[in-house]
């Protein structure tokens, strides 16, 4: 057999390999052979902003985990004043909670752009020594890669970048990392009301959908409490003495079944469920607990007159049941606001050889919040990820910088002509 040069094997091996090694990075294959500054500055950017991510992701910060979110709030604290930015660490509004962070940045234009981003997760205390950060060649894996530290790390980095070019046409950034997002904000409302006040957008870090989608709408989030009072007795001698709360519990679960547990409507699903304290008591007191997602507050407020009807009609004599409302967001509608922003960032993206689509979903977040404060709002903006609040959490590596050179631009642009409030 005859060899060919190592010259004549180079090209047929390259060529091989250029496709695959695009194959995995859809997004970054489809951009324009003519990159301008802020793309090259986020392609730059991407070993330090994966080395961030990596370091993020392995601190615990469920929560409600106060030291360990502690630990989360001061590494962003740190990496945000490294960059020249005014930074306080802000108590929360529950004692339970670590500090939320507050970062700003004054500049010499128009816009005042409010960046919302969290480093909570869902996951408890000791899951990052058990699912540490990893990668793939596609993707990048552990507990809140995603939901939501990619999106902490990209406005870290996008501030870095505007740092690097210079930029400083707008009035103020505000960059608010908080810790209690999973929870409906418990810890950050007021603080969240404060700064929209002195905001003429906001943009929110959450992830952003597969396979490339920015979030304008996202449902509302209700939590329906169903709790029921019976009366003990020995399981065993005298159970017909007892009224079994757990059972009349289970009858008006099964009368709530008919509402849709999926879909871009109204959603309620079992999440939570106690019953009894001993396995030989007929058990006393039982509860449950429904979430449900609406598109509109109209939709909550049938749900609980649903839900106060169901519990007039028992099953077991001699029971009690009382329902409570906890809300938690209310619902990002359609809107014109969020569309023009949408708008804006399509055309970003179309600047770089890129499409970018728009959707909603039913995950809530602080955007329905200014919206509803007359604050044009944009969702979705974090890097592209999916598994969220499960071991299957991910966060896809082609999607790194596309996301980070949006969201670069749009501060740029929007620093340079801001929406008008209450469009």
């Amino acid at each position: 057999m005859r060899l060919r040069p190592p010259s004549a094997v180079m090209p047929a091996v390259m060529a091989a390999l250029i496709p695959a090694l695009f194959a995995s990075t859809p997004a970054l294959a489809q951009a324009p052979a003519q990159k301008g500054p802020v793309w090259k500055a986020a392609a730059a950017a991407r070993p330090a902003q994966l080395a961030t991510l990596e370091k993020l992701v392995n601190i615990d910060s469920g929560t409600g985990d106060k030291v360990s979110g502690q630990k989360a709030s001061e590494f962003v604290a740190a990496e945000l004043r490294a960059l020249g930015m005014s930074v306080e660490l802000v108590p929360a509004e529950l004692p339970t909670l670590p500090d939320n962070v507050v970062a700003t940045l004054t500049g010499t234009g128009k816009g005042r752009i409010l960046m919302i981003a969290h480093t909570d997760t869902v996951f408890g205390p000791g899951t990052v020594a058990k699912r540490p950060f990893r990668m793939d060649e596609t993707r990048a894996y552990g507990p809140g890669v995603s939901d939501e530290k990619g999106g902490v790390v990209e406005g870290i980095f996008a501030i870095k970048l505007l740092r690097q070019l210079n930029f400083t046409n707008f009035a103020k950034i505000t960059f608010l990392v908080e810790t209690s997002e999973e929870g409906g904000s418990p810890g950050t409302r007021a603080l969240i009301a404060k700064l929209l006040t002195d905001a003429d957008v906001e943009l929110n870090l959450e992830p952003g959908d597969s396979p490339d989608r920015l979030t304008v709408w996202r449902k509302g989030s209700n939590g329906f409490t169903i709790a029921v009072k019976g009366r003990p007795a020995h399981a065993g001698v005298a159970p017909q003495d007892g009224r079994n709360a757990a059972l009349e519990l289970i009858h008006q679960i099964q009368l709530a079944d008919p509402l849709p547990k999926t879909g871009d409507g109204v959603t309620a699903n079992l999440t939570l469920m106690n019953a009894g304290s001993r396995y030989n008591i007929i058990p006393e007191d039982a509860s449950a607990t429904i979430n449900v997602r609406i598109r509109t507050k109209a939709q909550g407020d049938d749900v609980d007159a649903l839900f106060r009807r169901n519990a007039q009609t028992t099953i077991i004599p001699d029971t009690q049941v009382s329902i409570t409302r906890a809300i938690s967001f209310p619902p990002l509608p359609d809107n014109a606001a969020t569309d023009s922003l949408a708008d804006r960032a399509e055309r970003i993206y179309a600047a770089a050889g890129l499409k970018i689509t728009r959707g909603g979903n039913g995950g809530a977040s602080e955007s329905a919040l200014a919206h509803e404060a007359g604050v044009a709002a944009l969702d979705g903006l974090g890097p592209v990820g999916g598994g969220f609040h499960s071991e299957l959490e991910y966060l896809e590596l082609s999607s790194l910088t596309p996301r980070l050179y949006l969201l670069t631009s749009l501060i740029m642009e929007l620093g340079k002509t801001p929406p008008a409030r209450g469009q």
